[in-house]
């Protein structure tokens, strides 16, 4: 097998690097198809004491005037941007650096979007890809799939979804073989260690090994992520040099900034991408201008994306709780505009949303930029440049 050759370069220090090339692919970024936790709407209010105690108060008056309790832990939102909005936003930033776009939208466990937008002339091309939720041990890893066969693409969905339900391991091991065996098929370890569901770092890193030990020569690629911290991208790169696994972008975009990292290439097609990924072994990373922006002000900012209204959109979609969904009193998954007697959410949560909606604030935003001084700049320690 080929070595690695992993490439990583950033546009605020090459601004010219891109001349170089034909094309730019972004892998890994959300529509609305996708569907979204709310506990960080719960988690806020904990480290703010007065909104906590308003949060505890309103949530059982909720419960009394409403009829249910707001449960964080099964509501869910969903990305601001229908499948097509979010196409064109990442092949505009694309189109922006002088080069043709390939993008692969791979929302959480269903390709909806992509077989959505290939409906529309312009975006035809586009594979069909998912972020596969896939079970190990005592948690779960996300697994970017990227063009599955289209013809088959909804049974190996079918597949790959009741593995997840079934939390069976063994299926997991037999699916991504299959899916290796597949020679068009990117398999792409995303975000590898983030500790996605609060198991521990040390359990975590032990799943991760057993996990690699088990399926890692089925990974074609582990993420950079372009939502996570430049120290944990370090990581990443530190453990495919162990592991001998290429490098690859992943923005992981939900809101409405686009992917903060794509693949520089001179192939013409997704399926010529996956080759230069899988059988070439090389990866050319680049970093946009956003990444190098405060990491938790990018942070923020996605989430004023989910409580955002947008007038401009269209109906049932403008309000933020017509894009959040919570369970009625009688268990039925809804949105969230639909719950409300007269109208309006419960005052706890209004004051939560109002909270996150003030760093849209231009002081806000400058003050958050002082408290978190300097770039997020990604120097690996072995970059090739």
């Amino acid at each position: 097998m080929k070595a690695a050759n992993s490439t990583i370069s950033c546009v605020w220090k090459q601004k010219e690097v891109s001349t170089a090339y034909s094309t730019g692919v972004s892998l890994h970024s959300h529509t609305s198809m996708s569907e979204e936790t709310l506990c960080f709407i719960q988690d806020m209010s904990k480290g703010l004491p007065l909104i906590r105690k308003l949060f505890e108060h309103y949530t059982a008056k909720c419960r009394d005037r409403h009829g249910f309790t707001l449960d964080f832990q099964t509501a869910h939102w969903r990305p601001p941007l229908r499948p097509l909005m979010a196409y064109d936003l990442e092949a505009d930033q694309i189109r922006e650096q002088g080069l043709k776009p390939i993008v692969s939208i791979s929302d959480h466990d269903n390709i909806e979007a992509p077989m959505q937008i290939r409906m529309v002339p312009h975006a035809r091309t586009i594979p069909v890809s998912v972020e596969w939720t896939a079970p190990w041990g005592r948690t779960c890893f996300h697994l970017g799939i990227h063009n599955l066969p289209s013809a088959e693409a909804r049974a190996w969905m079918d597949r790959m979804t009741s593995a997840t339900n079934a939390t069976d391991e063994a299926e997991v091991e037999s699916i991504l073989r299959d899916l290796h065996a597949i020679p068009q098929v990117l398999i792409v370890f995303n975000h590898p260690l983030w500790d996605l569901y609060s198991v521990g770092r040390e359990i975590h890193m032990g799943e991760l090994q057993r996990f690699l030990a088990a399926v890692g020569d089925c990974m074609h690629a582990m993420e950079l992520n372009g939502l996570r911290h430049a120290s944990e991208n370090r990581e990443v790169s530190a453990l495919a040099r162990t592991t001998g696994h290429l490098l690859i972008s992943g923005g992981d975009r939900h809101g409405m900034e686009p992917n903060a990292n794509i693949n520089l290439t001179n192939a013409t097609n997704f399926h010529d991408f996956v080759h230069e990924i899988r059988v070439e072994r090389r990866s050319h990373i680049l970093f946009m201008q956003q990444y190098a922006q405060p990491w938790k002000l990018r942070i923020l900012r996605s989430t004023l994306d989910a409580v955002t209204d947008y007038p401009e959109f269209m109906q049932g979609w403008q309000r933020w709780d017509e894009r959040a969904f919570h369970k009625d009193r009688k268990g039925v998954m809804r949105p969230m505009s639909e719950l409300w007697d007269n109208g309006r959410p419960p005052l706890a949560l209004a004051l939560g949303i109002r909270a996150v909606r003030m760093t849209r604030n231009g002081t806000v935003a400058r003050s958050i930029g002082v408290a978190f001084p300097g770039n997020n700049d990604f120097r690996p320690d072995y970059e090739i440049l």
